[in-house]
């Protein structure tokens, strides 16, 4: 299996999460976001979406993070990330889901690239818009982890929504992002973070980080 990937993209990172949790050996390959290099002929012939990640596996080239999650779960269903509970599939995806469509679709890099240029604006600008669609998500997920009343993890074990979160804590922090009233989600990220397979998939361990191999 191959994960094509770059370090700091949070759809890469939750794939690396995913495989390390499910023990699954793969080889990473970088893609420079930063040169363009996933829009190359090459490897739109094989992505059309021209996008990481990108999961070479069983003869077929997948695209789209959230497919791809659910994809590894059903194809190696040892060590799921999804819980056997249907009500509590549901409640792993909502937040899940939550995060990925409401809060990365609208802070991914084409739209932070596209917001300085053409349309002009600062960096300061660039990243109030971040923290604006941030807290648009964490605020409501906040109070939801509240309602269930969770623990380290959302139940028990990190699973899907752990997956799909800690990509995008990284980059609130990234950002500046006030987490000091969302004690539920500080706490989860922080057990999380404890934990060998989410510091092996950490952008900061990854051979295409520039800041690792210098």
């Amino acid at each position: 299996m191959k994960l094509y990937g770059y370090y700091r993209s949070s759809t890469s990172y939750r794939l690396r999460i995913a495989l390390e949790l499910k023990g699954i050996a793969y080889e990473y390959i970088p893609v420079n976001l930063l040169t363009s290099e996933q829009k190359s002929m090459d490897y739109t012939r094989r992505n059309p979406f021209g996008s990481v990640p990108m999961l070479e596996a069983d003869g077929r080239d997948r695209a789209q993070s959230m497919a791809q999650l659910e994809w590894l779960d059903e194809a190696y269903p040892d060590k799921p990330l999804l819980p056997a509970a249907l009500e509590d599939r549901y409640t792993a995806r909502e937040l899940a889901y939550a995060i990925a469509t409401e809060t990365h679709a609208v802070n991914n890099l084409p739209v932070l690239k596209y917001l300085k240029d053409p349309l002009g604006h600062s960096q300061d600008e660039i990243d109030t818009w971040y923290r604006h669609w941030l807290a648009r998500t964490f605020v409501p997920l906040e109070a939801r982890l509240a309602q269930l009343g969770t623990g380290d993890f959302l139940f028990g074990t990190p699973g899907f929504f752990e997956v799909v979160l800690l990509p995008q804590f990284y980059n609130a922090e990234r950002f500046r992002f006030d987490f000091s009233d969302k004690p539920h989600i500080m706490r989860i990220a922080q057990a999380c973070l404890a934990l060998p397979e989410f510091q092996r998939a950490h952008p900061d361990n990854q051979p295409d980080n520039p800041e690792r191999s210098s």
